[in-house]
């Protein structure tokens, strides 16, 4: 089966299939090209949709984390993330062993196709001007002939006729014989030719065009051929990521299979537990009696006259019901008070906690400029001990304040654990107005809970028959102290190793962010990630201010 001997006479017909076989596979390159950009828009969608709905940092959302099927959604969107970079690899791998690779082969299919149709072509026009010399060879041997039979019956007239002289006779005699002269010599040419042009046309027919053809269908059939194996890419490239993908969907089922229903009932109970006993019964009044009404201890609800004394933890709220408390609106107070006590004590210690926290980075920061002056004392070249005296008295005071604080929230924290008597209402002014005297903001809640008749707890005027739900949602989250904001960049002349403590070890050429310059002392502080800062000798490093800064 060959094309060169069964389609010998089918050259514009090949033409126009090899033509449409690279069409067919430029086709399939734009199918998998947007195969491609199908994977990695829908990559993108997923990664977009895994972030969305990851907790934001340092909000409410992280708490909801706690809980067994929230850390399982949570898994679930941290294995989408993984599962759509498996897309992006799908994506990557086709271009490059597909779209590539065909691109690269149909433009040398091109120029291969372009060079054997050419050769076919130049093959036709060589047997066309054979044919058109064995026609022009035909023609004259045709014209030659009948100009002799002419010239024949001329002289024969001519000797036929008695009138004629002699010498006219034997020109048209000559005449006659030069004419089949010529006749003869183009009878050989014509001859010559068409051996030659039927020599020609046989290697034309049975070797030229074969060969050629021959070619054009090796040529077509590697391209079928590659195709085919990038069909097989195609489908291989999706199947070496399958394992991938199964595990990541393992994950997202064994992420399943971790939920603990009754750990989350747990959280709950810890979340919103009040600490109050629940009301006991109430006493029968008796109103046929002319004794004064009399209401038990037990009871939930008092005179409007008696309700607006100030609510006391450990005691019943006058005039409502727990069940039915209404969130106060607005920040709420210092001492957590507008809270149920075991929700009060969760945030105390936090509180408690959080100030233990910042005292212990004031004193490691004390513990480094007393460290530093102990140096500058030893080696006054290296800067001013004084220099450093007014920082380490705002530290001092700095901690003092923040001791303060922690007593006054142990405090708290001791009367809500019960450890202590039962605060008063003059106790409770006098903490106000030390609040008042320290922050406005404190300020603002101690004359809240002097102004508000009913203290931290707010009750409908309307006669509503709604159930309103226990207040979840806790105000005055505390954050951590904010690191110093960068006021430049600076790089390492010489290699310093920072073995006092506040030091920090840097090496030659290094590039550092500046957080505070040099004051006067010799000693610039700057940090090299949100864990590691300290200080380095200023003559140690080339600073570059922000100009904001050198503006400031």
């Amino acid at each position: 089966m060959s094309w060169g001997t069964e389609l010998w006479d089918q050259f514009d017909n090949l033409e126009k299939h090899t033509q449409w076989g690279i069409d067919v596979l430029e086709k399939y390159i734009k199918f998998v090209k947007e195969r491609t950009e199908i994977e990695l828009s829908y990559a993108k969608q997923l990664r977009n949709l895994s972030k969305k709905y990851q907790p934001k940092k340092n909000s409410k959302e992280e708490e909801e984390y706690r809980y067994t099927s929230t850390r399982a959604f949570l898994a679930t969107l941290n294995e989408m993330n993984d599962y759509a970079g498996q897309h992006e690899v799908i994506s990557e791998n086709m271009t490059s062993l597909i779209t590539g690779e065909l691109t690269r082969y149909v433009q040398e299919l091109k120029q291969e196709r372009k060079s054997h149709f050419h050769d076919g072509r130049k093959a036709q026009q060589h047997i066309e001007t054979c044919w058109k010399q064995l026609e022009a060879s035909k023609r004259r041997f045709e014209r030659d002939c009948k100009e002799a039979d002419r010239a024949q019956q001329y002289f024969e007239k001519m000797d036929a006729d008695i009138n004629v002289t002699k010498a006219d006779v034997e020109k048209a005699r000559q005449q006659a014989q030069l004419r089949h002269q010529m006749a003869e010599d183009s009878k050989a040419e014509y001859s010559s030719t068409l051996q030659k042009f039927n020599s020609e046309q046989h290697d034309h027919y049975y070797t030229h065009i074969p060969n050629i053809f021959q070619k054009i269908q090796e040529m077509e059939e590697r391209r079928i051929v590659k195709i085919g194996e990038s069909m097989k890419t195609f489908a291989e490239v999706d199947r070496q990521v399958i394992p991938i993908i199964g595990k990541c969907l393992d994950e997202i089922t064994k992420a399943a299979e971790s939920i603990d229903h009754k750990n989350d009932s747990q959280l709950v109970i810890e979340a919103f537990k009040s600490g109050f006993e629940p009301p006991g019964d109430i006493d029968f009044e008796d109103f046929t009696q002319p004794m004064k009404r009399t209401v038990s201890e037990s009871s939930l609800s008092n005179s409007r006259g008696e309700g607006k004394s100030e609510p006391k933890f450990g005691g019943k709220s006058k005039g409502k019901l727990w069940p039915f408390i209404k969130k106060n609106k607005g920040a709420g107070p210092e001492d957590f008070s507008n809270l149920p006590p075991e929700q009060r004590r969760k945030k105390l210690q936090q509180k408690v906690d959080e100030l233990n926290k910042d005292i212990q980075k004031e004193m490691d920061q004390r513990d480094a400029l007393t460290k530093m002056k102990d140096v500058y004392i030893k080696n006054p070249q290296m800067g001013d001990a004084a220099s450093v005296d007014h920082r380490l008295a705002e530290l001092g005071q700095n901690i003092e304040k923040l001791r303060l604080e922690v007593q006054k929230f142990e405090g708290w924290l001791a009367e809500v654990e019960g450890r202590l008597p039962m605060r008063t209402e003059q106790p409770r002014r006098q903490s106000g107005l030390y609040e008042a005297q320290n922050t406005s903001a404190v300020n603002s809640c101690a004359q809240d809970r002097e102004s508000s008749p009913d203290g931290s707890y707010t009750e409908e005027q309307s006669q509503e028959t709604e159930m309103k739900v226990p207040a979840t949602d806790f105000d005055d989250e505390f954050d951590d102290e904010e690191p110093l904001p960068t006021i430049g960049t600076c790089k390492a002349l010489y290699t310093f190793e920072g073995q006092n403590e506040g030091t920090i070890s840097v090496a030659e050429g290094e590039m550092l962010y500046v957080i505070e310059e040099d004051k006067g002392d010799g000693w610039t502080r700057i940090r090299r990630n949100e864990d590691e800062e300290g200080y380095v000798p200023t003559s140690y490093v080339e600073v570059y201010l922000d100009k904001n800064a050198k503006d400031s």
